[in-house]
């Protein structure tokens, strides 16, 4: 006979590092710490893509929520303890929550959200040193059609090193990072918000904090407005002369919020969105098209515009992307 004494009946009292820990049989305890894996939802994905993190988002009364989450770069999908089992079952909402509670309730886990619990401090850029720009950095951003006049609109600046910062309880450490190509993309106040280190193999990108890129940029003179993948993306696609303005989230994951979709869709003829050409971008294209009805695609030359550029050159790229541009603006 099922013990009721202690059932739990809502979803606020299952620990979210036990359904992370439990669906996705991870051979670690989640204590606080950042986790990447290979995606559970790519099977054929060889280097690991999905990471496990904390959120720190704060509830209504001001704590934070400490709970953690997920981002699958290989497929886009990200969300809670609740997301998690709705993908990986293909169940609805509701019956996630009634599959995590009932599973919870027959594990021998039931009980353990007072497991000591810390989050993993991140760390943090805590100072950025500029240069001026050289050969090698002309090198790497004409491949692209990207030259010293957009990197300059879009406050894109080449960096000498930064500093990062780890506080511990007791301690801070600190790490200097130096080499050639390091890229800074930066606010119009003049605050740094996201680190680009092409030839990193590990890391890329370093995000310092959230920003819509190419919005401060914007001047509404053009009738069309086009949501890219990312900035350098975004700076090729300008650089081609269409009669566009561009802008960029985060990432294909992040989903720009719907006041500003609305507010855009107002001062722009039309908006349409060009993403990878991967999994993640068809994700992003479709979820934008069933958010905000909004037309978009994916240029098949390459991974993305600006490789495609790097690769085959303005002609060809202009070729294959001028009548997808204007099939997702006028719907032929």
């Amino acid at each position: 006979m099922l013990n009721t004494k202690n059932l739990i009946i809502t979803i606020e009292n299952v620990p979210s590092y036990w359904v992370f820990q439990y669906y996705l049989n991870l051979d670690e305890e989640l204590t606080g710490q950042d986790v990447k894996i290979k995606s559970i939802f790519n099977p054929s994905e060889r280097t690991p893509s999905m990471c496990l993190y904390v959120d720190n988002a704060l509830n209504p009364d001001g704590s934070k929520s400490n709970q953690y989450v997920y981002k699958d770069f290989s497929t886009g999908k990200f969300g809670n303890k609740i997301n998690l089992v709705m993908h990986l079952l293909n169940i609805s909402f509701p019956n996630a929550v009634d599959k995590i509670i009932d599973d919870y309730n027959k594990s021998d886990a039931k009980g353990s959200s007072n497991k000591p619990f810390k989050v993993q401090n991140r760390w943090k850029v805590d100072f950025v040193k500029e240069r001026s720009w050289n050969q090698q950095d002309a090198k790497f951003w004409l491949q692209f059609n990207i030259g010293a006049t957009l990197l300059d609109k879009y406050n894109v600046r080449a960096l000498e090193y930064y500093n990062l910062v780890l506080e511990n309880d007791s301690s801070v450490e600190t790490q200097k990072i130096t080499n050639n190509n390091i890229y800074g993309y930066f606010t119009k106040d003049g605050d740094v918000f996201k680190i680009y280190r092409p030839f990193s193999r590990k890391h890329k990108f370093f995000k310092v904090k959230s920003y819509l890129q190419g919005l401060d940029q914007l001047e509404y003179k053009n009738p069309y407005l086009v949501i890219c993948s990312s900035l350098k993306d975004a700076m090729c696609l300008k650089s081609m002369g269409y009669n566009v303005d561009v802008i960029s989230p985060d990432s294909e994951n992040t989903v720009i919020k719907p006041y500003i979709i609305e507010n855009l869709k107002l001062k722009y003829q039309k908006v349409i969105s060009l993403f990878d050409n991967d999994t993640a971008g068809a994700t992003a294209i479709e979820k934008y098209h069933q958010l905000y009805g909004i037309n978009g695609f994916a240029l098949p030359l390459s991974k993305d515009i600006s490789d495609a550029m790097k690769e085959h050159g303005f002609n060809k790229v202009h070729s294959e992307l001028k009548p997808l541009l204007k099939k997702a603006i006028y719907g032929k």
